[in-house]
This record gives structure tokens, C-alpha cells and sequence, in this order.
């Protein structure tokens, strides 16, 4: 098992995180265990950031006992990778506006306790101001809206300065034009905030997405 990045880790070609609950599964992935270690096995096909690190991403975001904001959490299927990556002593808020992928997210929260929900429309940042007492260390957002890109303008207020955050981008959510066209368009809107890092197309895994690796100025 080779460590590819801090906390992720890669062998014949898939990609796994060591699993904080040891045989316990999330989303029927394969558990394996190597040197009385267990692994989750984490499908780039359910996962944009299994995905991106499949396509080349550059650079971890998320750190061992850090502090992340994840905007578009649904059920938790990326989230509990996260979850295993930061550790028991990361924080990972979780803000999703479906009821229905939160009760879900809530249960999976009840069993690793570094996950919070949070029931919000991302938009609307001081509906969870409350619960974001400091900084964070990584923003991470998954919302096909047509505005996505001042979603996360808005919530890079609680990203601290020089720290990174990642925008899964749809761009067929903002515009029927090509998505290259699209994509550069929210790449001038970004600019305004963030240097951009890298830009990767993910597909086959998901078609008309682009991840965009972003640093704050």
C-alpha cells in the first residue's frame, strides 16, 4: 500500500483511506487490510475527489486533524473518506439543504463523531456562522446550481488566507454552451478571490465536471 498523499493511499491502481472504524462500511466499498491495517476502497465513480486524484489532482486539501468545510455533503459517501483522513480529532461541517441526504448524514455522524451536519442552504452563509467558531483549513464544494461559483465566493469568508479549497464544478448547471467556454467564465469570477491551482476535467468518471484547485489570497 503506497501513501500518495497524507492519509490517502493507492494500490494496482485504486484508492483507499485507512478506515477510523475497523469493518465497518459506509457504501458497500471493499474493506482490505494490509499489516493488521484496514482500508476503504474509494470509488472515484461515487466520489468527485476520488475522481480528481484518479485524473491528477496535485494537492491534498484535507489534513489530519484539520478542519474542512463541506458544502454539498449529501449522503456522506465523500465525507466518510474525509472522515478517515483527518482522524478523530479533524472537524469536518457538512452543509447539504436536502432533509432527506441529511438523515442519512446524521446517522453516519452518530457513528464517526468528526462529521457535523448541517442542515442549510449554502447561500445563505450566517444561517451556520453560529457553528464555524474559527477559520478553516479547506473548503470543499459539491453544488450543481447554476450560481456554484459565488456559492463558494461567499463561503470563502471562513477559509483562512493561503489555504485551499476545491470547487466541483457542473458547468451543464450554469450554461448549454460549451463547457469550455463556461468553465472560463467562472475562472474570471474565481480570480477575484482565489489563485487558481489546477483545473481537471474528470470525466469518464463524471461528465461535464471540472475540478478546480483554488488557494485564497
Amino acid at each position: 500500500m503506497e501513501e500518495i498523499f497524507e492519509g490517502i493511499y493507492s494500490i494496482n491502481g485504486k484508492i483507499f483511506t485507512k478506515n477510523i472504524m475497523p469493518g465497518k462500511k459506509v457504501y458497500g466499498e471493499k474493506l482490505v487490510c494490509e499489516k493488521n491495517i484496514e482500508y476503504r476502497e474509494w470509488n472515484p465513480f461515487k466520489s468527485k475527489y476520488c475522481a480528481g486524484i484518479k485524473k491528477g489532482l496535485k494537492k491534498n486539501i484535507f489534513k489530519k486533524n484539520s478542519t474542512t468545510l463541506y458544502l454539498g455533503s449529501a449522503e456522506g459517501t465523500t465525507v466518510s473518506h474525509v472522515s478517515d483522513i483527518i482522524g478523530e480529532k479533524g472537524i469536518i461541517f457538512c452543509v447539504d439543504i436536502s432533509s432527506i441526504a441529511m438523515q442519512k448524514l446524521t446517522l453516519l455522524a452518530e457513528k464517526r463523531e468528526n462529521i457535523f451536519p448541517i442542515l442549510s442552504d449554502a447561500n445563505n452563509t450566517e444561517n451556520y456562522s453560529e457553528y464555524i467558531e474559527t477559520m478553516v483549513d479547506s473548503i470543499f464544494q459539491d453544488i450543481s446550481q447554476r450560481n456554484q461559483t459565488e456559492i463558494l465566493l461567499k463561503n470563502s469568508k471562513y477559509l483562512k488566507k493561503n489555504h485551499y479549497c476545491i470547487l466541483s464544478l457542473k458547468t451543464k448547471s450554469i450554461s448549454q454552451d460549451k463547457k469550455e467556454i463556461t468553465l472560463n467564465k467562472e475562472l474570471k469570477k474565481l480570480e477575484s478571490v482565489f489563485e487558481i491551482e489546477q483545473t481537471i476535467n474528470i470525466e469518464p468518471f463524471e461528465k461535464e465536471h471540472y475540478l478546480i484547485l483554488l488557494k485564497k489570497r
